[in-house]
């Protein structure tokens, strides 16, 4: 029986890879054509700001990207790039290998969004379970109140808010940039404290933002599970309030959070836009968003596959974890949720 449930969900890991390939080069179609059907071009901002440089300039530059190539060309030469693992080279100024670009920036943008996120499960799920078990009450309102002030904020708002109470008020913490001044002459710990500093009002941020959707949905799913009848059962036979929730109703609350987290995983990207703009953190959100200011198609490209990967292996993650937390849908029994 354990093999055939473990066969069972790797076949479907399986079936979500095939999945995955097929869409993934469905996306890059649809992105590569957007991208070049938008206005501009990366030739724009090198001619047009040269007084020297004419139409001859342009064609020299078209044939350098290779923009002087048809459409399908341009694609298929960039696909078979991808294959091998090869995303090109950037067409900014420094023409630098996109996929080095990425590995530059990648580090700190998920580093930010790992740890927004773990502080995010760590006050969302008890303060959704606390909402749903003191249901209407006092403290049910006052959270209901907190987080929803929280959706309602823009993120930009949040982080100018944040600025000038902590940074400029009060001079608690840094506002912007990664590091201080003299930061290659601290020590190991200072450089720590330092970073940390810097990266606190941004994490606030994120954590603010995530926190109050989350709970919310904690909260429902909680609401659902505890009118099961077999949560009923479980305080029927004198179980502790304790038992019946964590033991008995967190794991089903859970499962619908764990799709959540999946579809969160390409924020990782698009949320850190704003936030990097903000805060002007050297991240992936800030390169992709002055990539598409340049017409950088290359590293635009490079951008949109890496949060199409994401998306899509978040979402295999979350059946993963959905076969790991419910025992039926190892065994085939709880339907796709893919």
């Amino acid at each position: 029986m354990a093999f055939s449930s473990q066969g069972a969900l790797l076949w479907r890991i399986f079936g979500k890879l095939l999945w995955i390939v097929t869409v993934l080069f469905g996306i890059t179609i649809i992105s590569f054509l957007v991208i070049h059907l938008a206005p501009g071009s990366p030739t724009d901002m090198e001619v047009t700001l040269n007084p020297l440089a004419g139409e001859a300039a342009r064609a020299r530059l078209e044939a350098v990207y290779g923009l002087d190539k048809s459409l399908s060309e341009q694609y298929l030469d960039w696909l078979w790039r991808l294959l091998h693992f090869d995303f090109g080279n950037s067409m900014s100024a420094d023409a630098r290998p996109v996929m080095t670009k990425i590995l530059e920036r990648l580090p700190l943008t998920v580093s930010m969004n790992v740890i927004s996120l773990i502080l995010t499960l760590l006050f969302a799920i008890p303060a959704g379970i606390l909402s749903a078990c003191k249901q209407n009450s006092l403290l049910d309102h006052a959270l209901t109140v907190f987080v929803f002030l929280g959706f309602a904020m823009p993120s930009f708002w949040l982080a100018l808010l944040l600025m000038s109470f902590f940074g400029i008020d009060h001079k608690l913490l840094p506002i912007s940039g990664l590091t201080s001044m003299g930061y290659e002459h601290f020590t190991s710990f200072e450089k720590f404290l330092d970073l940390a500093k810097h990266l606190t009002l941004p994490i606030m941020v994120y954590t603010v933002g995530g926190l109050a959707g989350m709970s919310r949905y904690m909260r429902s799913c909680m609401l659902e599970v505890l009118r099961q009848d077999y949560m009923l059962t479980a305080r029927a036979k004198g179980l502790s309030a304790y038992q019946v929730v964590v033991h008995h109703g967190l794991r089903n609350a859970l499962l619908p959070v764990i799709t959540l987290l999946g579809l969160s995983v390409p924020g990782l990207i698009g949320g850190s836009v704003i936030i990097e703009s903000v805060f002007a953190l050297p991240g992936l959100g800030n390169l992709f968003y002055a990539a598409v200011m340049a017409r950088d198609y290359t590293m635009i490209m490079g951008n949109l596959v890496l949060g199409s990967v994401l998306t899509l292996f978040g979402n295999l993650l979350a059946d993963v974890c959905y076969g790991l937390a419910d025992p039926r849908i190892r065994q085939g029994q709880g339907g796709d949720n893919g």
